[in-house]
């Protein structure tokens, strides 16, 4: 008597979008993604620390070892030649630009492949983030439009990523994946847009001579990958020679790190290179980002003594406008404009969101620290409307971190990943901006 093994039964059919090894691409794909957002949260809670320990500083009985520190001197000098400049122009001038570096090339990648690759994926996050640069920027000047103070309409224009993403990870299952994606193309806009705005109104005379230096410096970038020189280190000096360039043309240098950062390529090199020259320094750099030079540029510049009565009446338009701009003009203009947009039927919300994941987005994203923070810096000469602008960000972030994490515990139900329920891998495949 012979025995057969019995087939095994057919498996149900299932849609070609499920086929596993795609699956297992797509994860792969976004991989980078959820590593971004990991270190992002992670960052957050640093720059939380730093900002606590500069202000506990600034305001200890050793203040003016805060000061001294970051008017240290540093410099070169070669015969003839000096340069010479303080401690916090080196991290706000020189160490900032790794910083932008890397937001430049984050803003290629989601252009080129990312959540902004398509106009109708990319039309809901950029109106968001339009709407929400706006409107702060008008409610500023509508509280302290007076000469003396205008210059600081740009502070409460920009959201903190590292804060904001790190609050979204507090909420936990509340905060589905495509409300983090969203709030994350949403601040890759929203940093373009201060890129922008500091390039345009926050430079001073422009020299042509500087702009030639500049243009000097990315010639050669363009010669070296148009001949395929893959070791990065030797893009450093052209890289350089653009900064001097932007640093001598009277714009901000920073913007230097922008430009060479979106002009890396997004393409892997033929041959055995396993990812793409900016997907390679994305991921070695913005570590040392995230814990380093973000948490620096905390501890150098979120120092600000707050003392009663140390602050006179434009000190106090600034404090209010800049707090008000964050507190209350990022949610309406994020809100007005996501209104406005799915109105029009140009774009469309993700699945599984409604008004009050966007309620929640729009709060959040008040919470401005860094590129705010920066803004400031160059928008106020004057060292008590700088204390000011720096009083109202730090004051408004607080306030918006709070009211997202109670308005996200109040209106959102965590996500269910048990029986018949969408699990969070499931809700983000099927993720559409």
């Amino acid at each position: 008597m012979s025995m057969t093994t019995p087939e095994p039964l057919p498996r149900p059919s299932a849609p070609p979008e499920a086929w596993e090894p795609l699956l297992r691409l797509a994860r792969l794909a976004r991989r980078p993604l959820d590593r971004f957002l990991h270190v992002e949260a992670a960052s957050g809670i640093l720059l939380l620390i730093a900002a606590a320990m500069a202000l506990a500083w600034a305001n200890s009985p050793w203040s003016e070892s805060y000061l001294q520190l970051w008017r240290t001197p540093l410099g070169l000098r070669i015969g003839d030649f000096t340069f010479e400049r303080s401690l916090e122009w080196f991290v706000n001038d020189a160490l900032m630009v790794i910083f932008f570096f890397v937001v430049g090339m984050e803003i290629r990648r989601e252009v080129h492949h990312g959540e902004l690759s398509e106009w109708r994926r990319a039309a809901l996050p950029a109106a968001a983030a339009l709407g929400g640069m706006l409107a702060p920027a008008a409610i500023y000047l509508a509280l302290a439009g007076e000469p003396e103070t205008r210059s600081g309409w740009g502070v409460p224009m920009a959201t903190d990523i590292a804060f904001a993403v790190g609050i979204l990870t507090l909420l936990g299952k509340r905060a589905p994946p495509a409300l983090r994606v969203l709030l994350l193309a949403l601040a890759v806009i929203d940093d373009l847009g201060a890129i922008i705005v500091i390039a345009v109104f926050y430079s001073s005379g422009v020299a042509l001579t500087g702009f030639l230096v500049a243009a000097g410096g990315l010639l050669g970038v363009f010669v070296m990958q148009r001949f395929g020189v893959r070791t990065k280190l030797l893009y450093v000096a052209p890289a350089f020679v653009t900064w001097a360039g932007i640093y001598a043309a009277g714009i901000h240098p920073t913007i230097a790190g922008v430009i060479i950062g979106l002009i890396t390529p997004v393409r892997t090199w033929e041959g055995s290179e396993p990812t793409s020259p900016s997907e390679s320094l994305i991921s070695a750099l913005h570590p040392w980002v995230a814990f380093g030079i973000m948490p620096v540029f905390a501890l150098a510049n979120a120092g600000v003594v707050v003392a009663a009565g140390s602050l006179d009446a434009s000190s106090w338009r600034v404090v209010t406008a800049v707090a008000a701009g964050l507190v209350v003009g990022k949610p309406i203009g994020v809100l007005l404009a996501i209104g406005i947009t799915l109105r029009l039927g140009i774009g469309k919300l993700p699945v599984g969101m409604g008004v009050r994941h966007l309620v929640v987005l729009g709060v959040v994203a008040g919470v401005g620290f860094t590129m705010a923070l920066f803004v400031a810096q160059l928008a106020f000469t004057d060292v008590r409307l700088l204390a000011a602008a720096k009083i109202g960000i730090l004051a408004a972030s607080v306030v918006a971190a709070l009211l997202s994490l109670g308005l996200g515990r109040l209106l959102l139900a965590p996500v269910q990943t048990e029986g018949a329920a969408v699990t969070a891998d499931e809700a983000e495949d099927s993720t559409e901006l």
